[in-house]
C-alpha cells in the first residue's frame, strides 16, 4: 500500500474509532440522565447502575489501549500487596508526566475490576466535557475550582458521600495537580525553596491539602494508599494519538501498597508524610532511569475481555446504520444523505481532534504557571 492509500485508511479508523465512542458515549450519558429518578427511591441501586454504564464508556478508551495499540503495561509490586488489590478501596497516587498517564491508571484499575467504579479528583471545567465529562457526575466524582477556600467545603462533603459506596473504588488522584514541564518544574522548585522544602528532580511539589482532605474523610473505608510511579521504555513520549495510531509503547508501573493507618490524621503531619512520599517518588524515578527498572516483583496482570466485548457490542450496533447510512448516500445520491453522511464525518473529525487536544502537555492546564502561584499555601 503507498503512502496516500495508508494515511487515508489510517484516517477511516480514526473517524470509525471516534465514532462508536462519541455515539456510544452520548446514548449512555442519556441513559444515565433517567437513572436520575432511582436516587431517592435506591440510591445504591443508582450508583450500581451508574457503575455499569461508566464502565461501558471508560473501557473503550482501555480498549485502545490494551487491543488497539498492544500496549504492555509491567506492574512492580510486592505478591503479598498484589493479591489485595482490586478486593479493597484504595487511594491511588499517580505521578503526571505523560498525555496517557490518566489511561495508564485506568488500565490499573481495569485489570483488577474496579474500572467502573473508579474516581478522580479533577478540575470543574472537566465536568463540562461531554461523554466523559458528564459520565463522571453520574459517578459522584469530585470536581474543584483549585480554590482551596472555596473548594474545601465542596471537596469534603463530596467526598464524606463516598463513605457508603456499595462497590469496592479505587479514588485516583494526581497530588502534583498538573502535568509536568520544565517551565512548571522551575516554578515548582522556586516554591519549595522559598517555603524550605527538599527540592524534587523528577515531581512538582504536591498539594497537600486535597491529598489530606481525602484521608480524613475517607479514613475507616480506604484501607490502603497505592503510591503509584509510572515511566516507558526507551524514553518513549506516548500521546494518545499515537494510540490511536496503533503505536505500541511498553510501560512499568511501580505501586508501593501503603496501609492507611500509616499515613498521619493531623493536616500539617500528613502534609510532611506526602513530602517524604514525593521525595522518594524522586529516588524511584533516579533508580529507574539508571537501571531501566524498579524494585519489586515484575509481572504483567491478565487482560480481561471486557474492554474488547464491550466495543465489540457498540461497534456492531452502530457501524450497521452508518454503512447502511453510506450505502444509501452511494444509491440515492440526494443531498439531504449526503448533507447527513458530512455532518456524522465532520463531527467525528471534531471529536478526534478534541479528545486529543484535552490531553496534550503543551495545551494542557496553565495550573502551576503563573509566578503569583509561589505564593499559594
Amino acid at each position: 500500500m503507498d503512502i496516500t492509500g495508508f494515511l487515508k485508511s489510517q484516517f477511516i479508523c480514526h473517524l470509525l474509532i471516534c465514532y462508536i465512542f462519541i455515539v456510544s458515549g452520548l446514548i449512555i450519558n442519556f441513559i444515565q440522565l433517567f437513572t436520575l429518578i432511582l436516587w431517592p427511591i435506591n440510591k445504591q441501586l443508582f450508583r450500581k447502575i451508574n457503575c455499569r454504564l461508566a464502565y461501558c464508556i471508560s473501557s473503550q478508551m482501555v480498549m485502545l489501549l490494551e487491543w488497539w495499540s498492544g500496549t504492555d503495561c509491567t506492574l512492580y509490586t510486592d505478591p503479598e500487596s498484589y493479591h489485595k488489590y482490586g478486593k479493597e478501596n484504595a487511594i491511588v497516587i499517580l505521578n503526571h508526566n505523560f498525555e496517557i498517564d490518566f489511561l495508564c491508571g485506568w488500565n490499573f484499575c481495569e485489570r483488577f475490576g474496579v474500572l467502573g467504579s473508579s474516581k478522580v479528583l479533577a478540575k470543574k471545567e472537566l465536568s463540562y466535557m461531554p461523554i466523559i465529562g458528564w459520565m463522571w457526575y453520574f459517578l459522584e466524582i469530585v470536581f474543584c475550582k483549585r480554590k482551596w477556600e472555596e473548594d474545601r467545603k465542596t471537596v469534603a462533603q463530596k467526598l464524606l458521600n463516598l463513605r457508603d459506596y456499595p462497590e469496592n473504588f479505587w479514588f485516583l488522584i494526581h497530588c502534583e495537580g498538573t502535568r509536568f514541564t520544565e517551565q512548571k518544574h522551575q516554578i515548582s522548585m522556586k516554591v519549595a525553596e522559598a517555603k524550605g522544602l527538599p527540592k524534587l528532580k523528577y515531581h512538582l511539589l504536591p498539594r497537600t491539602k486535597g491529598f489530606a482532605v481525602t484521608v480524613q474523610c475517607l479514613r475507616n473505608v480506604v484501607s490502603a494508599v497505592y503510591d503509584s510511579t509510572l515511566n516507558f521504555r526507551n524514553n518513549e513520549n506516548p500521546t494518545l494519538l499515537g494510540v490511536l495510531n496503533g503505536k505500541k509503547y511498553h510501560a512499568d508501573l511501580y505501586v508501593r501498597r501503603i496501609p492507611l493507618e500509616d499515613v498521619p490524621e493531623d493536616e500539617q503531619e500528613c502534609s510532611t508524610w506526602l513530602h517524604k512520599l514525593y521525595q522518594e517518588k524522586d529516588v524511584f524515578q533516579e533508580e529507574y532511569y539508571r537501571t531501566g527498572t524498579y524494585p519489586g516483583v515484575p509481572t504483567i496482570p491478565p487482560r480481561r475481555p471486557w474492554t474488547l466485548l464491550n466495543w465489540l457490542f457498540w461497534a456492531l450496533l452502530l457501524l450497521y446504520p452508518l454503512f447502511q447510512l453510506l450505502i444509501n448516500m452511494i444509491n440515492s445520491g440526494s443531498s439531504l444523505t449526503l448533507a447527513s453522511f458530512a455532518f456524522v464525518i465532520i463531527i467525528a473529525s471534531v471529536g478526534v481532534r478534541w479528545m486529543i487536544g484535552v490531553t496534550e502537555i503543551n495545551k494542557g492546564s496553565t495550573y502551576g504557571n503563573n509566578d503569583n502561584k509561589q505564593k499559594q499555601k
